[in-house]
Parts: C-alpha cells; structure tokens; sequence
C-alpha cells in the first residue's frame, strides 16, 4: 500500500478530522493508505472519499433493484439491498458515534457490505456458487472485493475504486479473521483469485472496530426488518412471534399499552423499539469490553484475539432464536421458495448461454473472454451476471432464451 502524503501521514490528535475520535479508533491520518497513490483531498478525510466514491459507484446504484427477500416486482415497500444497505449505515454511524470511532469509515463497510451480491438474494447467490464450481466457485464478499479492486471502471488511473488499506480489511475481514480453528489460512478461492494482495490485509486478526460495527448493524438490520416485511407479507402473523424471547416482550408489551392498535403502526413501534435495544446492549457490552481489554489503539483492537464490538450473551440468544424463526417462518415459506424456484433457473441458463456462446455478451464484455468454455471466460460471465439486477435477469433470460 502507498503511504498518504508526509503532510497527512502524522498523528495529528488537533485535526479537523480527529476532533472526539477515540485513540482506538481508525485514525485517517494514520491510514495504510492506498494501493494506487493519490493527493489527499482538503476537505475530506480519506475513509469520507472511501464512502463517497462507494456511493458514486455503478454497483452501489444497482442494489436499488436487487432483492433483499422478495424480488424486485412483488411490491414497492419491501426492502431491497439498497435500502437495506442504507439501514445499516444508518445505526453503524449511531454506533460508531456514541463510541467515537470513525463514523465514515463505519458508513463506508456498511454501504459497500451487499455489493457482491448477485440477483435474487441468497438463491441467486446459490445459483451462481454451482454453475461456478468447476471454476473457483462464488461468494459475495469476494465479489465485493473484486467490485471495489478491479470491476468499476470510473478513473483514468487504475481499476476499482482504490479504496484505502481500512476499508479493504473491513470488507474482507468483517465477519472476522479469515483463518480455521487452528489457525489456519481459510479464504475462499474466488476471494484469493479476485485479489493478489490479500496477505497484506492481515487475515488472521480482527478488523477494526468500525468494520465490526457495521458487521453487527447489518444482523440489526435485517432481523428486525425482515420481521417487517415478513408480517407486511402476511408470511407470518404477530402471534407467531409471541413465544420469542425479546421480540415477543416487545409486542406484548406494546399491544397491552396501545390495545386496539392499527397493525402498521404497530410493526414499525415493534420495529424500531428492537432496533434500539438491540444498539444500547451493544454499546453496553462493548463498554464493558473496553473496560476489561483497555485497548490503546486500532491495532490492539485487532489483536485482542475476541471483538471488541459484541452482543451480551443474552441478546446473542435472542439474536439466535429470531434467526431460527425467519428461517422457518420466512425464508422457507412457500411463497419465498416459490420464487426462487423461479429465479435460480434464470441464472443457470445464463450463465451456460454465455459459457458456451460468449458472443452473446455485450461487445466491452465478449472482449475480455478467451473464447467459449474456459475458465477466463467463467469468471467473466460470473462477474456479467452477478452485476444484474433482477429485472435485467429476468429480462435477459427472456430476450435470449425464450421460444
């Protein structure tokens, strides 16, 4: 990685940026800094640009129209990955604020987090991983990898969006480090392959604290909002989540207060009162965990062998009975399988059209490949299609495979 500029590079605890930030904070000014070197910008901090050159990119515009849970056509108030990804960016930055950690590299992981992900949702993702399998296989994270390092094509100067040494960890590493139980190197193979400078992201320890901030947002997130898309689905009934430990306290609580409540309003009280529980147990833990780690800066953060950023035990239980439930009730429900059904043969058809006849692609595309059936070839037809919307799945499918 270059080094920002000897102007920027010093600890400067007086900066406009550094005003409140916390010593075990991502400081910009002591950013890794980038692969490709650039001038450091007057006005913003490095992870600001990170997070407005994620806004600007052509992937971040086309979560607009992929899926969350339900396909883009099935209604106009259920979540997609755009107002899914806007949600987490949203309580990360309340996080990451009452903690004084780096709020726009926070927003930055939680905006870019679904970038990879191709279309409909996780039965997409399915899809695209078998028809990838002799080839390297598929996982979003490295397709986001890959986005943010090669595929957006926006500057004169380099590939990707050059994104600072910070915010590449948090995108690799969020869920944690990438090593077995024994320590061993565990990175899937189309992250490798998508990325030859992996190693220096420092796959066996933790990400910083902002990166497990906007980890923990996206599980706040689509818990709670899948709770409300599922019973604005009629895929569940309130009933149903009574037996919940926590979400069943709430309702109840909520429908003995307000008796005769209309539904809407309900939902969204229901709602918003988890998602603030759920952010002050977070900071209560993690307050706590600060207490007993006393870390001194990011790199301790990232060394302490545990989070930093976590769940009491008793919300991770909670948080493991509300999955358990959207599993059963949600994800597995009828209508939901019905659509996917639908949906993964429209990847697998694609992506064998274009494998065999890669002529078919758009000209910029049938350019990179090395002709029909080759692994050059797979990987640029996986990157075609994991770029799709659903619509224009849906739309390409009928325009070059209907009868």
């Amino acid at each position: 990685m270059s080094r920002p500029s000897e102007k920027t590079a010093a600890f400067e605890p007086n900066s406009a940026f550094a005003r409140g930030r916390a010593p075990y904070a991502s400081w910009p000014e002591a950013s890794r800094g980038r692969v490709f070197a650039e001038p450091e910008s007057p006005t913003r901090s490095c992870f600001q640009r990170d997070r407005d050159r994620i806004i600007h990119s052509t992937a971040f515009r086309r979560l607009k129209h992929k899926t969350q849970v339900f396909v883009y056509h099935e209604g106009d108030h259920y979540r997609t990955r755009l107002t899914h990804s806007l949600e987490v960016a949203q309580i990360a930055r309340s996080i990451a604020r009452v903690l004084a950690l780096d709020e726009d590299l926070a927003e930055a992981l939680a905006l870019s987090h679904d970038l990879g992900h191709p279309p409909f949702g996780h039965a997409g993702e399915a899809a695209l991983a078998r028809s990838m399998s002799r080839y390297g296989g598929f996982d979003h994270n490295a397709q986001t990898l890959r986005i943010v390092t090669k595929l957006e094509h926006r500057y004169a100067e380099f590939d990707g969006l050059n994104l600072t040494w910070e915010s590449l960890e948090g995108i690799v590493k969020h869920n944690g480090p990438l090593v077995d139980s024994s320590g061993v190197r565990a990175v899937p193979k189309s992250m490798s392959e998508s990325y030859d400078r992996l190693d220096e992201l420092d796959l066996g320890s933790y990400p910083s604290a902002e990166a497990q901030v906007a980890a923990l947002s996206d599980g706040i997130a689509y818990n709670n909002h899948d709770i409300d898309d599922g019973l604005r689905a009629g895929l569940f009934a309130v009933d149903d989540l009574l037996a919940l430990p926590f979400v069943g306290r709430v309702f109840s609580d909520l429908m003995d207060r307000y008796p005769g409540l209309e539904m809407s309003r309900l939902i969204h009280e229901a709602v918003r009162r988890m998602i603030s529980d759920m952010i002050e147990d977070v900071l209560r833990e993690t307050q706590s965990r600060l207490a007993a780690f006393k870390p001194e800066t990011a790199n301790h953060v990232r060394n302490l062998g545990s989070p930093l950023i976590a769940f009491s035990q008793e919300m991770q239980a909670n948080d493991k009975a509300l999955k358990a439930f959207l599993t059963a009730k949600m994800y597995r429900h009828d209508k939901v399988i019905s659509m996917t059904r639908k949906a993964q043969p429209v990847i697998g058809d694609l992506f064998d059209l274009f494998l065999a006849a890669p002529d078919r692609l758009p000209a910029e595309w049938y350019a990179q490949c090395n002709g029909p059936n080759t692994m050059e070839t797979a990987k640029i037809v996986c990157d075609f299609i994991a770029g799709m919307t659903d619509r224009f799945a849906f739309d390409a499918h009928k325009r070059h495979l209907s009868l």
